[in-house]
């Protein structure tokens, strides 16, 4: 079976160009101009509220996860520290766009905070995802694709302990901050940022370094237990949400609709999800804040397929869609849209769509 080629520069990146799939006009569903500025507003309260209590959470684990070590209560305090440390993903995501804080410093320390608990070096990140929100699932041009086809069971599993992804970003992050950038990098990433890119990489390999010598010099992996580490164990939970996002669906299409998934939560995953399940809305409308997505999902859902009511329901047409694709990879799960308003039109907002204006 011949796989696709996933790369930037590849042949199927020209295809898309040629087929007109590259930064093209997507499908909005109709939103009032005047609900989608309301939509559009920042508040620095509920972003502080959602953010300023995952912190406590994470330091409060923190504090029993130390004073558990050596003890067997030890694996549960590590477990919730992995979990909500692993959660930051989760806060770079949402973070990258710009949107949760009204005022810029508090969107810029979380960002700075929650990227490097995720592994996502800042400038690197905010460009590859802004490339994602772009060419969303459109071969040779988004590089996040999760699952090129056909879909490899082996690194499917790895990545519920970042074992996959966290490998490639670690040594990634590291030649960066010894100067070496890929052709594909540079794609994506503009020329004036690349010096950015290189020292904030430098950060973070010195972080690692100073980490790995503090094991050493202690004679512990503890350090390690609180930095870096935690990624990677803490991560099953966060790989089960991550999933959900486009797995089984279209390529190469420009409706949100047919390449994305939103999924209803319960309030404790939505919490620890940041409210990206609703990701057909992030998606459409990346400009509006996490905290509004419900909202957003509420008046656009009759012009959507229907939400998936739970994690089960979704799973249970990802499984046997992945596993499909591994012997057939054209396969896609299918959608019935439904019928568009009378008056339907691109969003009455058009700033809403793009996620960085």
């Amino acid at each position: 079976m011949k796989a696709r080629n996933y790369s930037l520069e590849g042949p199927c990146g020209q295809e898309a160009a040629a087929k007109g799939l590259v930064s093209a006009q997507w499908f909005a569903c109709q939103v009032d101009r005047k609900q989608m500025k309301q939509l559009m507003q920042r508040d620095d309260w509920q972003a502080l509220k959602y953010l300023g209590s995952w912190l406590a959470l994470l330091l409060g684990s923190g504090v029993l996860a130390y004073h558990a070590w050596g003890t067997p209560w030890a694996v549960p305090a590590f477990l919730l520290y992995g979990l909500l440390y692993s959660a930051g993903e989760h806060g770079s995501h949402e973070l990258s766009h710009g949107t949760p804080f009204r005022t810029g410093w508090l969107n810029t320390f979380f960002f700075q905070l929650t990227s490097f608990l995720a592994l996502h070096e800042t400038v690197f990140w905010r460009w590859s995802h802004a490339r994602h929100h772009t060419d969303t699932i459109i071969v040779g041009n988004d590089r996040e694709i999760a699952f090129p086809r056909p879909v490899k069971l082996a690194g499917l599993l790895a990545d519920f302990f970042f074992l996959k992804s966290g490998s490639i970003e670690l040594l990634r992050t590291i030649r960066h901050a010894f100067g070496s950038v890929s052709s594909a990098t540079r794609s994506f990433v503009p020329a004036s940022e690349v010096g950015r890119m290189i020292r904030a990489s430098q950060v973070y390999t010195l972080i690692f370094a100073a980490t790995i010598a503090a094991c050493i010099y202690s004679g512990s992996i503890l350090p390690a237990m609180f930095i870096v580490l935690p990624r990677f164990y803490g991560s099953p939970l966060t790989q089960v949400f991550n999933i959900t996002q486009h797995a089984g669906l279209a390529e190469d299409v420009l409706d949100h609709r047919l390449n994305t998934r939103t999924v209803i939560f319960n309030p404790l995953f939505a919490f620890l999800y940041m409210k990206m399940n609703y990701h057909v809305e992030h998606h459409m409308f990346p400009m509006v804040p996490f905290y509004n997505l419900p909202k957003l999902h509420a008046l656009i859902r009759e012009q959507c397929p229907p939400a998936h009511p739970g994690l089960a329901d979704a799973y249970r047409e990802i499984i046997p869609a992945l596993w499909r694709q591994r012997s057939d990879p054209g396969y896609t799960i299918p959608r019935q849209l439904p019928p568009l308003p009378t008056s339907h039109g691109v969003a009455a907002n058009p700033e809403a769509v793009r996620s960085y204006a």
